[in-house]
């Protein structure tokens, strides 16, 4: 039985305060969305990429500092770049054609999808507690879509088949995305893959962008109003990739996700408090019972899943003991051609060598023996 101890480990406090830091950042994101929308201003991709040119420039200038060696194959990076840029792209691109409910709802297919691909590729095991805490957090999201539904706020959208396979295929793309980060902030470092991740969002953003959204910039009238929200969400989505390897590391992939669901709940805070609105009563049951799964799932990591950071380190160290291995092979091949070579001389150096050290230890007899006699 867990006591409370065990349960409010440091880890545990600090994974779920980091993660509702991050879910108040998505939050903040949504809201300078919804303003840029307000304004006429629909280029999801524009916006994600000044916030890859700032962790190029910002993550990359500490890397050139460094100069060093990279740990992870650079075409690793372009993959997770292009699965980047349209997990946004996919998921903001379904709000034109389906109910937000309807995101809200199948936006949750990415935690199943990272609980699979971590136990299929980085070995993760997940106890019944665990499952446990996802099934509460779910279960309290889906209190969210009931009450949209019990208060007449879901609307059908233009195209929802069409906007409910967008928003699965994004959730999907943001599994891999969180599971590949994740694999490589524990076997890589952290600032190679925030620089990298950089330069290639912003090299396939600005393809993209090119293509999609240039006649959308053109006719777009820049003002005050329209500059601050647009840079507020470059500068919230900078601090949000900058601290989501932090808790990759800390707590995994599964965490990260769960900690996100929390994002509509305190949207819904700040529609009370900001803009005074009513909200059902529903939300604050579903808010409690994210928290509640939360807690479920982060508590009691003290033991049981350290395995999961454990996972990269026995890589790293079974990679590390092949090249090792490798290393003494080849040494052994060079120091066995070497004694071929070297042949005779050999011998003859080493039966030097014992001559001279029997003739250095012969006199040091005799002078002990001279000594004890005097």
């Amino acid at each position: 039985m867990m006591n409370f101890k065990q349960f409010w480990t440091k880890k545990t406090l600090v994974g779920l305060g980091l993660g509702q830091f991050l879910s108040l950042l998505i939050t903040s994101t949504g809201f300078s969305s919804s303003e840029l929308a307000k304004n006429g201003i629909n280029a999801p991709t524009s916006q994600s990429f000044l916030n890859y040119v700032l962790l190029t420039v910002v993550y990359g200038s500490v890397m050139l500092y460094r100069r060093q060696a990279l740990k992870a194959k650079w075409y690793y990076y372009v993959v997770l770049g292009f699965v980047d840029v349209e997990a946004n792209y996919l998921v903001v691109k379904a709000y034109q054609y389906t109910s937000i409910t309807s995101v809200m709802l199948l936006d949750c297919w990415s935690i199943p999808s990272v609980m699979l691909l971590t136990y299929i590729f980085l070995k993760t095991k997940y106890r019944f507690r665990k499952v446990a805490g996802v099934i509460v957090c779910v279960a309290g999201l889906v209190m969210v879509v009931f009450s949209d539904v019990h208060a007449g706020d879901r609307s059908g959208g233009s195209n929802p088949r069409k906007g409910d396979l967008l928003v699965i295929a994004g959730a999907t793309l943001y599994a891999i995305s969180n599971v590949s980060e994740e694999f490589l902030v524990k076997n890589a470092d952290r600032v190679e893959l925030m620089s990298f991740l950089g330069l290639f969002g912003a090299i396939i953003s600005a393809i993209q962008i090119s293509i999609v959204e240039r006649n959308e910039l053109k006719s777009i009238h820049w003002t005050a109003v329209s500059a601050f929200p647009f840079f507020g969400f470059s500068l919230a989505m900078f601090l949000f990739y900058s601290f989501v390897p932090v808790l990759l590391k800390m707590t995994g992939s599964t965490m990260l996700n769960l900690s996100l669901l929390t994002s509509d709940m305190w949207a819904v805070v700040i529609r009370i408090f900001a803009y005074h609105e009513k909200v059902d009563w529903m939300y604050f049951l579903a808010f409690f019972a994210v928290v509640v799964g939360l807690i479920i799932y982060s508590g009691g990591d003290k033991d049981g899943d350290q395995s999961r950071a454990d996972v990269a380190d026995e890589g790293a160290e079974r990679s590390k003991h092949l090249d090792e291995e490798a290393g003494f092979n080849d040494l052994n091949r060079a120091t066995t051609a070497g004694t071929s070579k070297a042949g005779d001389s050999s011998r003859n150096d080493l039966t030097t060598s014992f001559a001279g050290r029997e003739n250095i230890e012969n006199k040091n007899i005799g002078k002990d023996v001279q000594d004890k006699k005097s």
